[in-house]
C-alpha cells in the first residue's frame, strides 16, 4: 500500500536467456552453409565434366575415361555425404529416447573389426582386439553402437600409420567417471565398459581437440576429402554416445598417435 492508503503500482519484469537459442539458430545455419558447400564442389565438378565430355572431348577416348574415374569419385563423395547427413539426422531425432535392448558390446565390436579387415588389408594396418576378461552387456541400439565403432575404428584405419597397427582395448570398470550422465532412478549405473581405439597416426594438436565432434571440423580438410572423409563421422559418434548417456574422451599428441574411448555405463 502506499502512504496514503491508496495500492501501490507494480512493475513485474521478466528476463529470459535467449543464448542457448541464438547458439541453436546459429549452428543451423553454420549447417546449411557447411553442406551445401560441401555438395556444391563435387557437383560443380560433375557438370564441369559432362560439359566437357560433351564438347571438347567427345570423341576423346582417353579424356573420356580419365573424366569418368573422376566423376565416379566425386558422385561417391556425394553420396556418402548424403548418408552421413540423413544418419546424423536420423540419431538427432531420437537422442532423447533412451535405447532399451541389451548389446554385447564385444561381439559388436568384432564384428566391425571383421567388416573393416579388407579396408585395413589395403593400407597394411593390423586391427587388433583386446579385452581384459568378460564384459556384461549394455543397453543400447545395436545398430547405432555398430556405427559409432566402425566410425572410429575406420578413422584409425584412415589416419593412422600405413602398416601400423590399431589396437581396440575393450574393459569393464566398476569407476564410474564424475562426468556420466546421471541415469533414471529405475535403471542405476552399476559400472561402465571402456572401448578405447589407438592407432600409431600423425596425432593431433590440443588446439583442435575440442572442436573434433563438430560438424565438418576437419583438422586436415585436404587430407580428409582425399581419405573419403564427410566431416560428419564424429559428430555422429558424439551423438550415438550421448543418446546412450556415456562420453567419448580424446587423447593425442603430434606424433604419438590417437586414442577415442567410448566410455558406456552398464546398467541395472
Amino acid at each position: 500500500l502506499g502512504t496514503n492508503g491508496e495500492d501501490a503500482a507494480k512493475v513485474m519484469m521478466v528476463l529470459t536467456d535467449l543464448t542457448e537459442r541464438r547458439q541453436a539458430e546459429r549452428m543451423r545455419g553454420d549447417f546449411v552453409a557447411n553442406a551445401s558447400h560441401e555438395l556444391r564442389t563435387p557437383l560443380a565438378t560433375l557438370i564441369g565434366f559432362i560439359e566437357t565430355l560433351r564438347g571438347p572431348a567427345h570423341d576423346d577416348a582417353a579424356a573420356r575415361d580419365s573424366f569418368l574415374e573422376l566423376m565416379q569419385q566425386q558422385a561417391d563423395r556425394m553420396s556418402r555425404l548424403v548418408r552421413d547427413l540423413l544418419s546424423l539426422s536420423a540419431i538427432e531425432r531420437n537422442e532423447h529416447a533412451p535405447p532399451q535392448a541389451p548389446v554385447d558390446i564385444t561381439a559388436v565390436v568384432e564384428r566391425v573389426v571383421a567388416a573393416l579387415r579388407l579396408e585395413a588389408a589395403k593400407k597394411e594396418v593390423t586391427l587388433a582386439v583386446e579385452t581384459a576378461g568378460p564384459v556384461r552387456a549394455v543397453i543400447g541400439d545395436e545398430e547405432q553402437l555398430t556405427q559409432l565403432f566402425q566410425n572410429l575404428i575406420d578413422n584409425a584405419v584412415k589416419y593412422g600409420r600405413t602398416g601400423g597397427r590399431v589396437r581396440i582395448h575393450i574393459d569393464e570398470s566398476p569407476d564410474i567417471p564424475p562426468a556420466l550422465p546421471q541415469a533414471p532412478r529405475e535403471r542405476p549405473v552399476l559400472a561402465v565398459v571402456r572401448i578405447a581405439v589407438s592407432d600409431d597416426g600423425d596425432g593431433i594438436a590440443p588446439e583442435h581437440l575440442p572442436r573434433l565432434t563438430e560438424r565438418f571440423y576437419r583438422v586436415d580438410p585436404a587430407r580428409s576429402r582425399a581419405v573419403g572423409g564427410t566431416g560428419l563421422g564424429l559428430a555422429i559418434v558424439k551423438h550415438i554416445i550421448n543418446r546412450h548417456r556415456g562420453i567419448l574422451r580424446i587423447d593425442s599428441r603430434p606424433g604419438q598417435g590417437s586414442t577415442f574411448t567410448a566410455v558406456l555405463p552398464i546398467s541395472q
